[in-house]
C-alpha cells in the first residue's frame, strides 16, 4: 500500500498578508508552495492537498452583491459561492502543481474534487453564529442588512466596520473520502476540501441538502486525514514551528507537543481561536484518533524530513 499524506494549504500558500490578491500574485504563492510540498512526494507520499478559500470567496461574495445592486444578477447562496471558490482555487493548484511537478521532470496527474461535507443541522453552532464573511459594511448598511436578509451582523474589535457572522458547525463526513482514497491510492495527487468542503446535512430519506455555514478547512482536513487513514497529516502556516509564549520575549519553539500538554495550552490560551487554535484541535482529532505522523509547519521548511512541530499522542 503507498503511503498517502494529507497536506493543508494555508492561507499564505495563496494570498500572502501584504498583497492584494491578483492573480498573478496567487499564482505565483501558489507555484512556490506547491515546489515546496515535492519532497513529500520524493519521501514516498501520495498526495491529498486541501487548501482555505479566505479572502477568495469574500470577494466572490461581494461580487454577488454588486451584480445584484449594479444588474439585478440574482445573488447565489453561501454553498455556491464555496463551490465557486473551491472550483477556481482547485483549478489553480491543479495547474500551478502540474508546472512544479514538470520543472522537476515528474509525472503524476493531478485531479481537483469539489467536495460536500457533512455537519449536524443541530449542532449548537447554528444557534451562535461565530465566523466573520465577507466585506466591512458600515453601521446603516448592517441594520438595513440584518433587517432585509436576518443576517448576524458583528463590529469588528479593529473597528474596520461590520460583518456577516455565518454559523462554522463541526465537519461530520466527508462525502467524497472514499473516492479521495481510491484515487490517491492510485497515484494520483488529489485536491479535495477546498475552503472546508460545501457544508450538508443529510434528510432521514438520505438525501443532501446545503446549509448556510462555513466548516474550519483545518478540521476539516482532519476529518478527512483521519477518515482515509492518512500515514502522515501536514498543516502548513506562516511559522516554521508551534510556539508558546508567541511574539513575547519568553517565546519558546516546540519540536514537539504531546497531545496532552496541547490540551493544557490551548485550555491556557496560548492558541487563539482564528490563529493557530484551529490548527492544535485539529492535530489532536488525527492524532487521537490514528496515532499517525502530524506536522505542523511553514511550507519552505518541507525539505528538512525533521522539519516542524511533531504532534504525538501523549
Amino acid at each position: 500500500m503507498k503511503k498517502i499524506a494529507v497536506v493543508a494549504f494555508g492561507g499564505n500558500a495563496i494570498i500572502r498578508g501584504d498583497q492584494i490578491g491578483t492573480i498573478e500574485e496567487q499564482e505565483q504563492n501558489t507555484y512556490e508552495t506547491c515546489l515546496d510540498v515535492i519532497p513529500l512526494l520524493e519521501r514516498g507520499y501520495e498526495l491529498v492537498i486541501t487548501h482555505g478559500n479566505g479572502p477568495v470567496v469574500g470577494n466572490i461574495l461581494q461580487r454577488n452583491e454588486a451584480g445584484w445592486e449594479m444588474y439585478k444578477i440574482p445573488k447565489m447562496p453561501l454553498d455556491i459561492c464555496v463551490a465557486d471558490s473551491e472550483g477556481g482555487m482547485g483549478y489553480m493548484i491543479e495547474m500551478q502543481m502540474m508546472n512544479a511537478l514538470n520543472s522537476k521532470g515528474m509525472k503524476k496527474s493531478v485531479v481537483t474534487l469539489i467536495t460536500q461535507v457533512e455537519v449536524d443541522k443541530n449542532d449548537p453552532a447554528f444557534a451562535n453564529p461565530t465566523k466573520p464573511i465577507g466585506k466591512f459594511y458600515s453601521y446603516e448598511e448592517a441594520v438595513k442588512f440584518q433587517k432585509e436578509h436576518g443576517w448576524i451582523m458583528k463590529e469588528d474589535p479593529r473597528k474596520r466596520g461590520w460583518r456577516r457572522l455565518v454559523p462554522s458547525p463541526k465537519p461530520i463526513n466527508v462525502i467524497k473520502k472514499d473516492l479521495i482514497k481510491q484515487l490517491a491510492g492510485e497515484g494520483h495527487i488529489v485536491i479535495a476540501c477546498g475552503g472546508g468542503g460545501i457544508p450538508v446535512y443529510r434528510h432521514p430519506d438520505g438525501n443532501l441538502e446545503a446549509i448556510e455555514a462555513v466548516i474550519d478547512k483545518d478540521l476539516a482536513s482532519a476529518l478527512l486525514a483521519k477518515q482515509i487513514n492518512a500515514d502522515a497529516f501536514f498543516i502548513l502556516t506562516d511559522v516554521p514551528k508551534v510556539s508558546i509564549n508567541f511574539m513575547k520575549p519568553d517565546q519558546i519553539d516546540l519540536n514537539e507537543l504531546s497531545t496532552s500538554d496541547a490540551k493544557k495550552y490551548l485550555a491556557e490560551g496560548q492558541f487563539p481561536p482564528g490563529s493557530m487554535g484551529p490548527k492544535i484541535e485539529a492535530a489532536i482529532e488525527f492524532v487521537e484518533s490514528t496515532g499517525n505522523e502530524m506536522i505542523i509547519t511553514d511550507a519552505r521548511e518541507l525539505h528538512n524530513p525533521n522539519c516542524g512541530t511533531k504532534i504525538y499522542k501523549g
